[in-house]
């Protein structure tokens, strides 16, 4: 035998022996969380950190001409998460889900370098952030398409929803462990928000590269671009419109009934419902509808948008109410508010890490459907203990209510994984878990057009009023406090969302300069607005959490009512494609 052909074989075997061995699913366990974290942190990092970027680059966010950069720097990255993870799904069952997920890792330091190394100031650097985090977006999209795939792959059934419990724990936990890191880091410099994910990056490229196999069956199909363009068109157009509809539109405090945003949303459902077309015709589908044939995975899949939606409110909300309004009345200066609402959210992440891997386990004994459906009914509970508590609350039940919806979560989320991944055949658990983190990702890009647009209505009843009269007791000449509470509500709240004080940009300085030293302090102080914008905030909020416990309660529902079918579509895979 010659030198080469020995060299061959010898290399067979060691992949043979790499794929059998024991060790080989805890190997694509932690590197599969790693990628996970890396994908999540970063959607979250720069939601916390925009003003010490906005500093950076030398642009106010305050500025209407402005808002649009702030909403495309978070929403760029969930835009084309939520647009290409099916693609990039549907590719890793095409070639290969060990390649796409490699390329993932260096598409996704690459775009993480690109950002730290922002030459330009102002609008244009904003420009250069946003392009990138698009880029970012992509690389993502391919961490968390296949990482579930790949998961379900390597372990059997007795421990895989275990697996994909940690794995889930790290996706959503990301989000919220993003929020602390970004408090921190940019406290130092701006540029190590995006830095610090360049060394994980490239450990994890070099890491996944020598130690991952490919163990899930190929199937070479053609790649179905009609659907991939209607796709990614009908759901970008969309999301562009829900956040365009955020921001004012002449005297309205919203979009809604600006043409171009109705226009845009007519179109995004026009391409989306040709896509199902077109799904429905070809003979290889990029999304698999027949999948909906599949009680669980359909089921599954309406409980994980819901969870989404209600969980991205969530977030927003509570940096909203924790850098807007409580931690300026506690004494803490706007520019440190938010590194602590990061921490004091803290218990949200702990209570999701303690109870994700013990349900995954739990589940895989017990079953998953009480699981999956009792997680969703505790984090419902959670929505209506906060509309309960005061605007200045007691921070002990203010955690603990944090505490419980984290394990709620931690409780439905790897059961449901389970469950959904544990429903189709293995040949399309790529498209399957492509899908899944669509609509996942999808809700939480959803969950800022539908909570802010909730929160705005709820401000513009209430908030030109309140801020008029405030101003007009510290002195300030009724013309000029009309002037400035006719003002759009969107600027005051996302004052309160960045952990701004805006008075002084929305008072002229010539007014502020013929008022007495004790009324300048009291306007420009940390109590003045959080304590004029409680109250309007305060209705918003229960109008939020009251949307987001409904919505909860319908994802408990389908998770507990999937069909009974079910087991004959787990039992005979031909089922799902029929």
């Amino acid at each position: 035998m010659s030198e080469a052909a020995v060299s061959q074989a010898a290399s067979g075997r060691r992949n043979r022996f790499d794929r059998d061995h024991p060790r080989y699913k805890w190997v694509a366990l932690s590197n599969t969380t790693v990628g996970m974290l890396l994908a999540t942190i970063n959607s979250s990092i720069v939601i916390i950190s925009l003003p010490a970027i906005f500093r950076g680059i030398g642009l106010n966010p305050l500025e209407p001409g402005n808002v649009s950069y702030l909403l495309w720097m978070i929403m760029g990255f969930l835009l084309v998460s939520a647009v290409l993870v099916v693609s990039v799904g549907r590719l890793g069952d095409m070639f290969g889900r060990v390649k796409i997920y490699n390329g993932g890792f260096v598409v996704f330091t690459v775009a993480s370098i690109a950002l730290s190394l922002d030459p330009f100031h102002a609008s244009t650097g904003a420009l250069w952030l946003i392009g990138w985090r698009v880029v970012q977006g992509v690389g993502g999209a391919m961490l968390f398409a296949n990482s579930t795939a790949i998961l379900t792959d390597a372990f059997d059934e007795k421990q895989r929803g275990m697996a994909l419990g940690v794995n889930q724990v790290a996706a959503i936990a990301g989000s919220f462990v993003g929020l602390v890191i970004g408090g921190v880091l940019s406290e130092y410099h701006w540029r190590w928000v995006f830095l610090v994910s360049v060394p994980i990056g490239i450990i994890g490229t070099i890491w996944s590269y020598t130690s991952l196999r490919e163990l899930g069956q190929r199937k070479r199909e053609s790649l179905d671009w009609p659907g991939n363009i209607t796709f990614a068109a009908g759901l970008s157009v969309l999301l562009a419109a829900i956040t365009y509809g955020i921001q004012p539109y002449g005297s309205h405090a919203t979009g809604w009934t600006n043409p171009k945003v109705d226009a845009g949303l007519i179109l995004g459902v026009l391409l989306l419902v040709a896509f199902c077309i077109i799904e429905s015709k070809v003979r290889e589908p990029m999304f698999r509808l027949s999948l909906f044939k599949i009680p669980r995975f359909s089921a599954g899949s309406l409980a994980v948008l819901l969870s989404a939606i209600g969980r991205g409110g969530l977030q927003f909300m509570l940096i909203i109410w924790l850098q807007g309004i409580w931690l300026p009345l506690h004494g803490y200066d706007f520019v440190d508010t938010p590194l602590w609402a990061g921490i004091y959210m803290l218990p949200l992440t702990v209570g999701f890490l303690l109870a994700g891997p013990v349900s995954g386990y739990l589940s895989d004994r017990f079953g998953q459907r009480i699981f999956a459906s009792g997680g969703l009914v505790i984090v419902a509970c959670t929505f209506l203990g906060m509309m309960l508590l005061p605007v200045n609350f007691s921070y002990p039940v203010f955690a603990l209510l944090l505490f419980v919806n984290g394990v709620g979560s931690g409780i439905f989320s790897s059961p449901n994984t389970s469950r959904v991944m544990s429903s189709v055949p293995a040949h399309q658990r790529g498209a399957a878990a492509g899908m899944r983190g669509t609509f996942q990702n999808s809700g939480q890009a959803l969950s800022i057009g539908i909570f802010f647009s909730l929160m705005i209505v709820g401000l513009a009843a209430t908030l030109p009023s309140t801020l008029t009269h405030g101003l007009e007791q510290q002195g300030v000449p009724a013309a000029t406090a009309q002037q400035v509470g006719s003002l759009p509500p969107v600027g005051s709240l996302f004052a309160a969302f960045l952990g701004y004080n805006p008075i002084g940009t929305l008072v002229p300085p010539s007014v502020l300069h013929h008022l007495t030293a004790h009324q300048q302090h009291t306007l420009l102080g940390k109590q003045f607005f959080p304590h004029l914008i409680s109250g309007p905030v305060h209705q918003g909020l229960v109008v939020v959490f009251t949307a987001a416990a409904i919505m909860m309660i319908v994802g408990a529902v389908a998770s507990t009512f999937d069909g009974r079918r079910a087991r004959r579509a787990d039992t005979d895979p031909t089922r799902a494609d029929a």
